[in-house]
This record gives C-alpha cells, sequence and structure tokens, in this order.
C-alpha cells in the first residue's frame, strides 16, 4: 500500500512597502503555529511589528538577499528586540551592511543600524521554515553578495533587486556588474521555471515566464536564452534595447 506523502503547511505572505523607497518586504507566515520570517525588512520597523501584532504572529527568521540599506536597514533593531537571528545575504555583501547607517543619512531616512549577520548564506543551500523548505542561490550583479530566496513547489521567489518587472537591477553601484547580473538572471532564475512568480524589492509582482517575453532588458530575444541551451542573441534588439551598462 502507498502512503500518500504529508501536505506542506501552507504560508501565507504579505508585502509590506517600508522606507521612502517603498521596498517590498516579505513577511511569511506558518497559519497555524503563527511563526513568521521577514526578508527585507528595510526600515518602518513599527510598521513592521504593528503587521506582526496585528496577524497575531512571532517573528522567528530574518532572511536578507543583499546589503543595501533599504532592505538590511532594520534588521539590527529587529534583532535586538525579538532575539531572532539575522541570516543572509553572501558574505560578499557586508561591506554594504556596513553603510547602512551612512546610506539611511543619504537619503534621509532615520533610524537604521549597520548589521552583521548571525550567518551568511551560500549558494545552493537549502532553508527550512516551518516545514516548507527554499532554496537560495548566489545572484551577484547589483551587488556582489545578493541571493534569491525560492520555492520551487509554491513557485515564489523573493528576488531582492536582481528583477523587477518590466527591468533588472541597477549595476552601478559598487562592484556591480552587468554581465554578472545577466548571467544570474539566466543561469539562476529562469531555470526555476516560468510559472515562478517573484516579489521583487519595488514594484509590482510578476513571472519569470512574463519577462522571459517581455522585459526588455532579459527577454529570450535579447539575451538568447534557450532553456539548457544557449542561442545566438538578437544584437539589433540588443542595441536598442533599454539598459544599463
Amino acid at each position: 500500500m502507498t502512503e500518500t506523502p504529508p501536505e506542506q503547511p501552507k504560508l501565507q505572505i504579505r508585502i509590506i512597502p517600508v522606507t521612502p523607497l517603498q521596498q517590498n518586504c516579505s513577511l511569511i507566515w506558518n497559519d497555524e503555529t503563527k511563526n513568521a520570517a521577514l526578508v527585507d525588512p528595510g526600515g518602518d520597523i513599527e510598521k513592521l511589528v504593528g503587521a506582526l501584532n496585528h496577524f497575531g504572529l512571532t517573528l522567528t527568521r530574518i532572511w536578507l538577499t543583499h546589503g543595501h540599506f533599504d532592505h538590511a536597514g532594520a534588521a539590527a533593531e529587529l534583532r535586538a528586540r525579538f532575539g531572532v537571528a539575522v541570516e543572509g545575504p553572501h558574505r560578499d555583501d557586508q561591506f554594504w551592511l556596513d553603510l547602512i547607517e551612512q546610506g539611511g543619512q543619504r537619503y534621509g531616512v532615520q533610524g537604521l543600524q549597520n548589521v552583521t549577520p548571525d550567518r551568511y548564506f551560500e549558494d545552493g543551500e537549502v532553508l527550512e521554515f516551518e516545514g516548507v523548505r527554499f532554496g537560495v542561490s548566489h545572484t551577484p550583479g547589483h551587488t556582489p553578495g545578493h541571493v534569491v530566496i525560492h520555492n520551487k513547489d509554491a513557485r515564489i521567489a523573493f528576488v531582492g533587486d536582481v528583477l523587477f518587472a518590466g527591468s533588472i537591477g541597477r549595476t552601478d553601484f559598487p562592484q556591480g556588474n552587468h554581465q554578472d547580473l545577466i548571467d544570474s538572471i539566466t543561469t539562476k532564475l529562469w531555470p526555476l521555471g516560468e510559472d515562478i512568480a517573484f516579489v521583487p524589492g519595488h514594484g509590482p509582482t510578476s513571472t519569470f515566464g512574463r519577462e522571459r517575453q517581455n522585459n526588455p532588458f532579459v527577454a529570450d530575444r535579447i539575451t538568447g536564452y534557450a532553456g539548457a541551451e544557449q542561442v545566438a542573441a538578437d544584437i539589433s534588439e540588443q542595441r536598442t534595447s533599454k539598459r544599463y551598462s
């Protein structure tokens, strides 16, 4: 007799825009245990605490996709308040985490703190939250230590500032690299599947399939991506598409 595998716990997700840059912080929780994780708590800490209280949640995890202040600025204070670990991004972004306060001051955002994570993420590792497994992909380009957190079964990815609906992350910051960003998208994100919905660092959600069709930076006709194989890119499309250099 074949046993039916146990059903995975179902997680709830809410997007909470924070800071004047309207960064998409994601609140994830298990409706049964009420344990919660925050992905990229960039600021507006009382707003985040208010959301936890509204849903009756206990914060147990903090995950960071990269070190920019609008993604990580509230992590240190949340750790101090709730006694939870700050995890991620990849260690190559520590220099950005050391510049959070400086970045906040430059943009007029008060109360942010530099942070050193309790542990860094590595490419290919698996995270477990409330019985659900999430993969980690190291995706440099926007920043050198950027990561994407994803769950193929739930068809969801938290991509930080790698990819947006109709755009891609900037690469003109220190240690940014345009080609690394394109390679991260085509080799780390696209293979996860066209039906993967993603939460970007700013703006509306989308799917990988939609961006492969229509994104003027990384549509397949521009990058030459063709599944497991690469085909010749359309040079004229590349020259006329909107690109960061």
